[in-house]
């Protein structure tokens, strides 16, 4: 397949199965996203323990080989260093074949060992175009659209490339 380039969006959903790594009390749970040199991070579960719930969304940029994503998951500790729970990496290779990939669990792994999973929705929208619908050039951007006849609507009045327009109730127009 030909280099993929667009916009990754990664919904973070939940986790489970997760060991935890505080012995008083429940871990405090986050992940690292990491797409080649682009890192986001999740919120911390705060005291959600081994079953941790986010429902985050994160964007990343994808250029010429991107091929993974990896998700590592901490446990935020207040007064030692934060620790490693263990990490999934997701082939990026289907999603630039179809599209986007619904809620799937993917294993964690940790020295080589599952250790729990975690839930991730993953969507791909190739640069200058659109996931899937490659062909349908009319984008609706919650009130306002933009399609290829040129002409764009923005709330209650359109402008469009034939140099007509109106405004409220009144148009004007070079014909």
């Amino acid at each position: 397949m030909a280099a993929a380039r667009g916009t990754l969006e990664v919904l973070l959903v939940s986790a489970k199965g997760l060991e935890n790594t505080d012995f008083l009390s429940n871990m405090d749970p986050y992940v690292i996203l990491t797409c080649r040199s682009q890192e986001q991070r999740s919120s911390v579960a705060s005291g959600q323990g081994s079953e941790p719930k986010w429902n985050e969304s994160f964007v990343f940029t994808i250029n010429d080989g991107a091929s993974e994503l990896s998700l590592k998951i901490m446990d935020k500790d207040t007064f030692t260093k934060d620790e490693f729970v263990g990490e999934a990496t997701i082939p990026l290779e289907p999603l630039f074949i179809q599209g986007s990939l619904p809620s799937t669990a993917y294993s964690i792994v940790k020295d080589q060992e599952y250790c729990g999973e975690i839930r991730v929705g993953l969507t791909f929208t190739i640069e200058g175009g659109s996931s899937r619908e490659c062909c349908t050039e009319e984008v609706n951007y919650g009130g306002w659209e933009e399609s290829s006849r040129e002409e764009e609507s923005y709330g209650g009045w359109k402008e469009s490339s034939r140099e007509e327009e109106s405004y409220g109730g009144w148009k004007e127009s070079s014909y």
